[in-house]
């Protein structure tokens, strides 16, 4: 098994020269901050991430989780390593200053994020989810729970779950029936939640379970729907916690196929007549509320996808530099990287990911944007930017994820399909990362309705005229010639797909959902091939200026141009599939099947 190196110059890159960090920071008055700082961060991450977490990603995956009389048994190694994790100061990174955050920008959270996950995938969604119930009660609680609950979920002391789901509802959160009486200045919750996501370790003093229930009173539906916190362990007067356990247990833990380090649990509240729970807000508004922390969830699992397939796509192009499996006429031996096909499948894993972090961390600062946007224009852009952005970073980012780990166990050949090699592991990994926060299908769904029939394809054309304007940006260079074309062609593609999407939807209930995974998508491919643009024109720049890092600035121009080359065409093939509609796909009667 290959070790985990951080892909720093790409990272830096992306940073300075994508995102344009020292800009966003001078935005947000953040005036020590820029992409210095950003480097060194990066620096340190990678060393916690090389040293500490990514050996134990093997280990996590062979010995996974167990049930104990105290409740879910970590991993070995993995507490130690949460210890480290803390006492370096990793989970207040971005957190608000007033908590004892350190009020670093969102996007400088998601590229130290991707080192966690790159290194340990399980291990990394046990403060992931800690940070999103983080943000959902930063907007949401009031400040007598922000001041009990939130100083020691940013320092790491405490984790954060979110219990929405239920096992006769799924997708349909209308369908829950988890109970919240009041009784006093609390509520007794009881109910059953499933596919919780570390809803129970011994890692921390306390977990803090973010918790979806329904009110005596609450009308029917999503809007009878209330959020409440529901602690492992009770707190005392000062807010310290107590070993009085509340009426919460795991009762059981999923046997998946991946991430076998992260629990994945059932959850039972109020088995002895009911878990203590305090309301956040106001009552049957807990679905906004918690959409908070899934939307935060959302670009971070997209994020995940970006991670696995670095993970997967390093081990690919070590293994690939040292099988030796080829011989020459004079009879000297030669490794597969050398093989074309074994090219193919590297420099899709490459170009692949370097896009995917492009625009992961392009999105990412897109939040900060519309947070410090000095007028209340710009504040209305970037937010709609961030709309749009989140599922198609969600959805092609962990969609796409699936081909790359296939290729990295692929490139392996019979032995990327033996354990012991780790390739198996990523592509396991992966599996799950299509499902979290919303299905593929959810996400394409949120994509073609809430992000552009909505609004009348308003914020998708805004997108388009951005990504135009790279195309002609391309056009000024005779180097770029060629890629200025393919973007215009593939952009013009989207044009007319946002059309189809906007006349036929009128007219045909089905239309949207039959083309919204195709649509989904090809603007996956289509803000990649941006985002390749932009890199190329940066690249190309810096070459001219001699700026250094000649070697990596190559490299990137050859990715970019096997990006156009081989990847953005897929544009094409997507927008055939959504012409043709969804008239053979409704027109086989159900009992056919």
């Amino acid at each position: 098994m290959s070790a985990y190196t951080h892909p720093h110059n790409d990272a830096d890159f992306v940073f300075e020269h994508i995102v344009e960090f020292n800009q966003l920071c001078q935005q947000a008055g953040l005036e020590d901050i820029n992409t210095e700082l950003s480097s060194a961060i990066l620096t340190e991450a990678a060393k916690l991430g090389t040293d500490v977490l990514a050996p134990l990603n093997w280990e996590g995956d062979q010995n996974g989780t167990s049930m104990t009389e105290k409740g879910v048994q970590e991993s070995p190694g993995f507490a130690e390593a949460y210890q480290q994790f803390v006492e370096s100061g990793w989970p207040s990174l971005t957190a608000a200053e007033a908590f004892g955050g350190q009020n670093l920008p969102h996007v400088m959270g998601t590229a130290v994020n991707e080192v966690w996950h790159t290194s340990n995938l399980a291990f990394a969604l046990c403060p992931m989810l800690t940070h999103g119930a983080i943000s959902s009660l930063t907007n949401h609680g009031s400040k007598e729970m922000q001041d009990t609950w939130l100083p020691n979920m940013i320092n790491g002391t405490w984790t954060g779950t979110m219990n929405l789901t239920e096992p006769s509802a799924g997708t349909d959160l209308a369908a829950v029936k988890t109970k919240a009486v009041p009784n006093g200045d609390h509520y007794l919750i009881s109910g059953q939640k499933i596919f919780i996501t570390w809803g129970d370790h011994q890692m921390t003093e306390n977990i803090v379970h973010l918790v979806l229930a329904r009110t005596p009173d609450a009308p029917a539906g999503v809007k009878g729907i209330s959020l409440f916190i529901v602690p492992k362990f009770m707190l005392d007067e000062a807010g310290n916690t107590t070993d009085k356990q509340n009426d919460v247990k795991c009762i059981s833990t999923e046997h998946k196929l991946g991430i076998h380090a992260s629990p994945t649990c059932t959850m039972s509240f109020g088995d002895n007549g009911g878990a203590v729970g305090y309301l956040v807000g106001e009552e049957n508004k807990g679905l906004s509320y918690m959409f908070t922390m899934m939307n935060h969830a959302r670009q971070d699992v997209g994020l995940q996808g970006l991670a696995i397939s670095e993970r997967s796509y390093q081990q690919a192009r070590d293994y690939a530099k040292e099988r030796v499996q080829g011989t020459n006429k004079d009879g000297s031996r030669f490794t597969i990287i050398n093989f074309p096909d074994v090219r193919r499948m590297l420099m899709l894993m490459k170009a692949g990911t370097e896009a995917m972090r492009a625009l992961s961390y392009y999105a990412s600062a897109e939040i900060d944007r519309s947070h410090f946007a000095a007028d209340d224009s710009a504040k209305v852009k970037h937010h709609n930017r961030v709309e749009l952005m989140t599922p198609i970073v969600k959805g092609w980012l962990t969609e796409f994820a699936q081909e790359l780990t296939y290729l990295g166990t692929q490139i392996h050949g019979g032995m990327g399909f033996v354990e012991e090699t780790g390739s198996a592991q990523h592509y396991r990994d992966a599996r799950i990362l299509t499902i979290y926060e919303g299905t593929t299908g959810i996400q394409a769904l949120d994509l073609v309705g809430r992000k552009t029939l909505v609004n009348g394809g308003e914020f998708l054309q805004d997108l388009l005229n951005d990504i135009a304007e790279t195309a002609e940006a391309l056009k000024a260079s005779d180097k770029f010639a060629s890629h200025a074309a393919k973007l215009s062609s593939a952009l013009d593609k989207a044009a007319q797909a946002r059309q189809w999407l906007l006349d036929n939807a009128k007219e045909d209930r089905s239309a949207a959902g039959a083309i919204s995974v195709n649509m989904m998508m090809m603007m996956g491919f289509l803000c990649g091939g941006w985002m390749m643009g932009k890199s190329a024109i940066k690249a190309d720049k810096l070459l001219a200026a001699g700026e250094g890092h000649e070697d990596f600035l190559k490299a990137k121009l050859i990715t970019c141009q096997f990006y156009f080359d081989h990847l953005l065409p897929r544009v094409d093939g997507y927008f055939a599939v959504i012409q043709n509609g969804g008239e053979s796909m409704m027109a086989m009667p159900e009992d056919s099947f």
